[in-house]
């Protein structure tokens, strides 16, 4: 017989998932007549709306000039229209507006930020409009911006953790785009000119090439107004071409790079997973069991519990247009490198072969379904999601089914997925520490 306590408890649950879906955003898109790709989220809670365009023309673009995607992005904010980069953060700041902008991997974006209120929005826009249609690219910006790159990108050789990321990413990913850091080269960030960051601009920030995510304080007649404006200021142009296929690498390669640290950082990996796989919520729960659910996870178990070995042992996967990576990575105490490597190699092999346990799932999936909201709490952290649903072609509800789709995954889904998408006979290994005998070695 049911008690009362229990009918509570019964309709509590039901009461919290359907807040829970309620509180899904709902995406709406459309495509603007030039081609661009727009998804609208209505957000009413908040007097503020979040613009962000965002092209494919990510570090994967540059092309025999590695760093010119992020140099282009850097600089479309430097100048237009007769104004300088001071004059344009002035008028956004007069206007209680905000604006940033960046360039990653697969994508590069502009993002602005507003109160609702028309007043304040449409010179906002305005302005916004302005600078995406003919940024000035001034000469004087150019040769400052450029230089701040190369003293960043001189500082973080500097770095033991950044400069076993760029090593490693060169390892697995050889001469694909991938295998270039988005940050760019020395000898690129060097040979770039004013002349190439204007072409590369003009080819890759096109309306056919260009995600417009909206969400905010808006109705649909609105936000349908805003991205036929934005994509008017940009050519038609055309989507950029599908980048190469990722090819195998070296298998089972280890590398050692000399560096005067403490700690030896070690990185094991492999290009793994595109970007909307059918396998993907099998492998976020295989990684959050192995490496990806902090202190709880196998890998931090191991290394940090039972033996002492690291601080913080992480896995995870990257996906993206192609193949992106999945990795394991810690530091260890110089003289610890070896036995820690023995038992990352042997920790993966079981989970490999094994998948999880009965426990390591259900608390996985429990842990996972019950945060996955606060990843939603902000119109920002909502726009993240939007626009890369959208730059990925991903269903309309994703966000929506990701709960139900995570607690549908079994053990064997787990295991199946894992084998398929991760070889931990092929992994790349990379350990960069004191190792005098490899010095000058690149």
């Amino acid at each position: 017989m049911m008690t009362a306590s229990m009918r509570l408890a019964i309709a509590t649950l039901l009461f919290l998932g359907s807040a829970v879906a309620a509180a899904q955003p709902q995406i709406q898109h459309w495509r603007t007549d030039n081609g661009a790709e727009v998804y609208f989220v209505a957000a009413r809670e908040l007097p503020i709306v979040d613009v962000r365009l965002t092209f494919d023309a990510g570090g994967a673009r540059d092309g025999n000039t590695p760093g010119l995607a992020r140099l282009t992005n850097e600089l479309v904010m430097a100048g237009a229209e007769g104004m300088d980069a001071g004059t344009i953060a002035r008028q956004f700041e007069a206007n209680g507006a905000r604006i940033d902008n960046a360039s990653q991997q697969d994508m590069a974006y502009l993002h602005l930020r507003s109160l609702s209120d028309p007043g304040r929005l449409a010179p906002s826009l305005s302005l916004f409009r302005d600078v995406v249609a003919a940024p000035s690219f001034p000469a004087e910006d150019f040769q400052r911006t450029r230089e701040q790159m190369l003293v960043s990108l001189r500082q973080s050789q500097q770095s033991p953790g950044k400069t076993a990321s760029r090593r490693f990413k060169a390892a697995i990913y050889g001469d694909h785009p991938y295998g270039t850091p988005a940050a760019g080269t020395v000898a690129g960030l060097k040979a770039a000119t004013r002349g190439e960051v204007k072409a590369f601009y003009e080819r890759y920030y096109a309306a056919r090439n260009m995600v417009i995510a909206i969400v905010g304080d808006l109705e649909r007649d609105r936000a349908e107004r805003i991205a036929a404006d934005l994509a008017n200021t940009r050519p038609d142009g055309e989507p950029a071409s599908p980048l190469p296929p990722v090819a195998a690498g070296a298998v089972g390669e280890t590398l050692r790079v000399d560096f005067d640290t403490q700690q030896t950082h070690i990185l094991l990996g492999q290009p793994a997973v595109r970007r909307g796989t059918a396998d993907w919520h099998a492998l976020y729960v295989a990684n959050h069991i192995l490496g990806g659910g902090g202190l709880t996870s196998r890998l931090s178990e191991e290394m940090r519990e039972k033996r002492g070995l690291s601080y913080s042992t992480q896995s995870y996967f990257a996906p993206a247009a192609r193949k992106g990576r999945f990795e394991i990575r810690t530091q260890v105490r110089n003289d610890k490198r070896d036995e820690a490597l023995t038992v990352l190699r042997e920790s993966l092999h079981a989970f490999h072969a094994e998948g999880p346990t009965a426990d390591e799932l259900a608390s996985a999936k429990r842990q996972i379904t019950g945060s996955f909201p606060l990843n939603l709490d902000s119109n920002r952290d909502i726009l993240g999601y939007v626009a890369m649903i959208g730059f990925y072609d991903l269903p309309l509800d994703y966000l929506a089914r990701f709960r139900d789709q995570v607690q549908s995954v079994d053990a064997d889904a787990v295991r199946r997925a894992f084998r398929a998408h991760v070889d931990p006979d092929a992994l790349t290994t990379l350990m960069v520490g004191p190792y005098p005998e490899t010095r000058g070695e690149e």
